[in-house]
């Protein structure tokens, strides 16, 4: 089974303690600190979309791209919700086949869409394309989960409950292929009984210096590495850090 197929449903609920109006603060402070006039934002792998949305309420023009089709269903039923303000754009595409229909002033990757890319060939590829699609001048931004993360979450078993859902993820690092297993078993209430689906996600481990050298070989310059949601180089102990870099002006 595909990832996010049954956990698309129910993603929102399990995610409601991510403040995705602090994400977008972040986004727009850094906008402003480099001096730029961001109007267009791609949001890439931008799962139901509920950022995609928020960034489109303060007035970008934002098209959102994820490879689940069941996250956009998701994502597309929230432009159907009232609201004075254009809804995103959604296009159903992998980060590695990336081809939007023009520019962008700005590209976000929020919460470890890059850990998904099965190696640093892969991750590559992503940025080469994001640079295609972006304007002269204009900023990516990104963040991951670090080595030391994803290292220290093997053998935890997490549980998460709301009202209708039960899920059970269990994490397992494999050191040779430097990745992080989720088995995440997940019960959905309906009528009198229960539903049982699962699901494998797999995360892959990248160095801060192996991510730069990457967004520097894919044509990026002016790259700064920071802390989870602060402008400042992370600590020792971050668990996320962020990515920022600029496409050369003409």
């Amino acid at each position: 089974m595909t990832p996010y197929f049954s956990l698309a449903s129910c993603y929102d609920s399990l995610t409601s303690d991510v403040d995705y109006e602090k994400w977008a603060d972040y986004y727009e402070s850094v906008f402003k600190e480099n001096g730029l006039k961001v109007k267009s934002v791609l949001d890439l792998a931008c799962g139901t979309g509920t950022l995609s949305h928020i960034m489109a309420r303060r007035g970008f023009e934002v098209t959102g791209v994820d490879a689940s089709p069941d996250m956009l269903a998701e994502a597309l039923a929230k432009s159907a919700e009232p609201g004075d303000y254009t809804a995103p754009m959604f296009i159903n595409q992998t980060m590695q086949e990336l081809d939007l229909y023009g520019t962008v002033d700005a590209a976000v990757c929020s919460l470890d869409g890059i850990n998904y890319l099965e190696d640093i060939e892969s991750v590559k590829a992503v940025f080469r394309r994001v640079l295609l699609f972006l304007e002269p001048g204009g900023i990516f931004i990104f963040d991951v989960n670090t080595p030391e993360k994803l290292k220290g979450l093997d053998g935890q078993v997490f549980l998460d409950e709301k009202e209708g859902i039960f899920c059970v993820w269990r994490a397992e690092f494999n050191d040779s292929e430097r990745a992080c297993y989720y088995g995440i078993d997940i019960f959905t209430k309906q009528g009198r009984l229960w539903r049982r689906d699962f699901e494998e996600h797999v995360e892959y481990a990248y160095s801060a210096p192996e991510l730069e050298n990457a967004l520097i070989s894919a044509g990026f310059e002016d790259v700064s590495i920071y802390g989870e949601l602060k402008r400042q180089a992370p600590d020792n102990n971050e668990s996320r850090i962020f990515f920022t870099a600029r496409k050369k002006l003409l």
